[in-house]
């Protein structure tokens, strides 16, 4: 092969995978960009008439404060590393005889990080009863890849060592184990994410270190939130 016709081949090449480069960062940029097309489908998914822009930050703390409007009012006090980006959890301090906790994901990208569902639950105290745990369910969303549905919440008695959340499988009842994770003294929050299949209800279930079951409540309400206390059936 002449010396001339390689280096031409050479070129082309180079400037065909250049192409190809440029065009797939392209492609990214308008899917990712705010307002673009994965912004387009989130809002779709979430019932919204108008398309949102979900900002993009260096980190995913900063795009989330970003799509919360700058809100300084919640503390990290829990980061979960999961599949295709991370999750924070959040708590408003200063709160007294009140239970909240923010559950935000956020997912990576080339250009940084973008707010990709989440939502949070604020229970003030009874006057009625003490409360062992209480919990908070988020569904996923048609079509968006999240880790949703989850469920998460604080250990509010320490009788309580062991959370799982049952849901119907094809031939029997699926057990899906949630993490405890110490956040502070004395302050425990719990998760679990479950996969697409699972549809309510769901079956909470508590158990203290006897495995003993001393709480347990029936979740119909995808969206929904609450507490439990011991002995309840």
């Amino acid at each position: 092969m002449p010396k001339m016709r390689r280096k031409r081949i050479i070129r082309i090449t180079a400037i065909v995978i250049l192409l190809l480069l440029i065009t797939c960062i392209a492609f990214v940029y308008v899917n990712d960009r705010p307002g673009g097309l994965a912004d387009r489908r989130m809002s779709k998914a979430m019932g919204m008439s108008e398309t949102m822009h979900i900002p993009i930050g260096k980190t995913a703390e900063e795009a989330i404060r970003k799509f919360r409007n700058n809100d300084d009012s919640l503390q990290i006090i829990h980061q979960e590393p999961v599949d295709g980006g991370i999750i924070l959890f959040k708590q408003k301090t200063g709160q007294e005889n009140n239970s909240n906790l923010q559950m935000e994901y956020a997912r990576k990208i080339i250009f940084g990080w973008k707010w990709a569902w989440g939502g949070g639950y604020s229970i003030g105290e009874s006057s009625q009863f003490t409360s062992a745990l209480d919990y908070m369910s988020i569904p996923e969303l048609s079509h968006i890849s999240t880790p949703f549905p989850m469920l998460f919440g604080h250990i509010l008695d320490p009788a309580i060592q062991r959370v799982t959340v049952e849901f119907e499988g094809n031939e029997k009842p699926v057990v899906a184990e949630a993490k405890l994770v110490e956040v502070g003294p004395e302050s425990i929050i719990w998760f679990v994410s479950l996969p697409s299949s699972a549809t309510i209800p769901y079956e909470m279930k508590g158990f203290n270190d006897k495995g003993e079951l001393v709480t347990h409540k029936q979740i119909d309400d995808p969206n929904g939130m609450g507490a439990m206390v011991l002995g309840e059936r």
